[in-house]
Parts: structure tokens; C-alpha cells; sequence
């Protein structure tokens, strides 16, 4: 399996018991969709490797209690401390409407009401403040915030994005 198939899932964060129980940060909105899983992959020095999940529950709020079959001691749980977690896509719950994971419009065209057909989606950015579609033009970059006010519709079926930015923002990117 490649972190390419996978999406994150969350981490690592603590231990639980001397049994070999962890704590793991949830990255979602909704924990309860994860609490019954039968695998995880662990990210190990790069490595995506399956781990088969003895028993899952909610703890709190966003935390995650999982027992591994085969970790059953403080030193073995003391290995998995700080590791990432992944699940294959397929059990990434299907989005509607204007909701999408940022994987799924990589290749999107983006279309402004204002300016016109503007390119191809390739990346997201989301290490800013706020996240931004990288978009190719013609080998200009183009970034436009993924406000919820700008996105007016996601087209699945055609792969499409329409957007309505202030006026003359593209316009800033294809002056030289």
C-alpha cells in the first residue's frame, strides 16, 4: 500500500495502559465514523505496515483507544509513539454537493463566473491560513483561496470548479 492510495488519518500521541493500549489525535470531524476499524496502516520510518486492531473506542472527545494485535507491552507501544496513521481512500466517506477532499479535485478545472475558464487544479495548498487551489495556466501559477464564498459549484461528473473571485484577482497573476 502507498501513502498515494491512503489518506491520513491521525497520529499517535500517547499511551494508554501497560498493555500496550495507545491514544491516537484523530484528524476529522467525525471520530465515530473510525471507532470499529479492522486495520490501520502505520507509517513506520516510511513505510506504510498493516496493523490488525484488537479492540477501537472513542476516548473523550477526538482521541482514539487502540489495542494492536501483537502489542502487548510498554516497550512495543513505546515504538508506535509519534507515528502517523493511514487508511486506504475507499473508506474515506463520499462527500456531496460543494464538499470535496482536496485529493479528489486534484486535475479539476477551475472556471470563474467573472473571468472565464482559468485552468487545470494541480495541488492544494494548505499551509497558509487558508488553503489555496494551485492552478496550472498554461505554465502560470495561479493560487485562489478555497473561501466557502468563492466556491459556487463542484461538477464531479465533468471535473469542474466554478468559482466567483474578486474581480481582477486572476488578472494579477498573468500581468508581467
Amino acid at each position: 500500500m502507498k501513502k498515494d492510495d491512503c489518506f491520513y488519518l491521525g497520529k499517535i500521541v500517547k499511551k494508554y495502559s501497560f498493555k500496550g493500549e495507545l491514544l491516537a489525535k484523530l484528524d476529522t470531524d467525525e471520530p465515530d465514523l473510525y471507532d470499529q476499524l479492522e486495520a490501520i496502516f502505520v507509517d513506520l520510518r516510511g513505510n506504510l505496515v498493516p496493523f490488525f486492531v484488537e479492540s477501537s473506542q472513542l476516548h473523550k472527545s477526538d482521541l482514539l483507544r487502540l489495542k494492536f494485535e501483537d502489542v502487548d507491552t510498554e516497550a512495543d507501544a513505546d515504538a508506535l509513539i509519534k507515528t502517523d496513521l493511514y487508511l486506504p481512500l475507499d473508506l474515506l466517506p463520499k462527500l456531496e454537493g460543494d464538499k470535496f477532499y482536496f485529493h479528489e479535485v486534484i486535475g479539476f478545472k477551475i472556471k470563474d463566473q467573472n473571468f472565464g475558464a482559468v485552468g487545470t487544479i494541480t495541488g492544494i495548498n494548505d499551509s497558509t491560513a487558508q488553503a489555496l487551489f494551485e492552478i496550472d495556466r498554461d505554465g502560470i501559477e495561479i493560487l485562489i483561496p478555497m473561501n466557502d464564498e468563492f466556491i459556487v459549484n463542484v461538477d464531479r461528473e465533468q471535473q469542474t470548479i466554478e468559482v466567483k473571485t474578486p474581480e481582477g484577482l486572476i488578472d494579477l497573476y498573468l500581468e508581467s
